[in-house]
């Protein structure tokens, strides 16, 4: 709180939560073969996910694109990698070469249409060298809710405000600022945006292959802002 000709200045932060349905799921998996030599393990895995974007298209998938970007189904082979397998030896204590190689490529699926999200399930059990190991839902950055959450943290921050103003024997008088967290100064290592999407999240945990569940997990929206009143009519005596 600050004095100012005009009136008392009141600095508040307004906070506000949202639980919304989330519009999209994104899968990571990792397809696994192992075989004897480089070149057999990397064609495996490439047959594999040759495989996988079949199924995934007989869904009415497609290939991650600028322009399929909000495709009911997409997906994207991000990166292939190969390395020597190697086992524990009860022996010398040690994880030794087995003489075989393992070839990785991570795929990324992103599903919005949940209708079929038990048809996808399917398909991606049908593939034992697919692990996914991380499920996240997600709400698009212009989800119709944004604007609701963002108007009610500043109607948390007016409230605040006159209650400051109320303590003091006082009332609001107009705005001075509305800004987006740290716009206004003061500390900002707590709130780094005005509004974010929590993100629940699901894992079949370590090396194991698996399918989570996909059932759609609501969200919480939540949005912070910084504003500033002048309040009229402070009067500290008698508070």
């Amino acid at each position: 709180m600050m004095s100012d000709p005009a009136g008392t200045l009141l600095s508040v932060r307004g906070d506000a939560r949202l639980t919304v349905a989330p519009d999209y799921v994104i899968l990571a998996s990792t397809i696994k073969s192992s075989r004897g030599s480089k070149g057999e393990a990397v064609r495996a895995a490439a047959s594999e996910l040759e495989h996988l974007t079949a199924g995934l298209a007989s869904l009415g998938g497609v290939a991650l694109a600028a322009s399929t970007e909000r495709h009911r189904l997409t997906w994207s082979a991000q990166s292939a990698t190969t390395h020597a397998e190697r086992a524990h030896d009860e022996q010398t204590g040690r994880y030794e070469p087995t003489g075989q190689v393992i070839a990785t490529v991570a795929v990324v699926i992103t599903a919005r249409a949940f209708g079929m999200l038990d048809s996808l399930s399917a398909v991606l059990a049908s593939h034992e060298a697919l692990n996914v190991h991380q499920v996240t839902w997600q709400v698009d950055w212009d989800n119709p809710a944004w604007p609701d959450v963002r108007a009610a943290a500043i109607q948390a921050a007016i409230r605040k405000g006159r209650d400051y103003a109320a303590a003091v024997g006082g009332s609001l008088h107009h705005v001075e600022h509305i800004a987006d967290v740290g716009l206004l100064g003061g500390d900002t290592a707590h709130y780094a945006a005005t509004g974010f999407a929590m993100a629940a999240q699901d894992s079949t945990g370590g090396e194991e292959s698996g399918t989570p569940s996909l059932d759609p997990v609501p969200q919480e929206l939540t949005a912070t802002i910084e504003a500033r009143f002048t309040a009229s009519g402070v009067a500290l005596t008698g508070h």
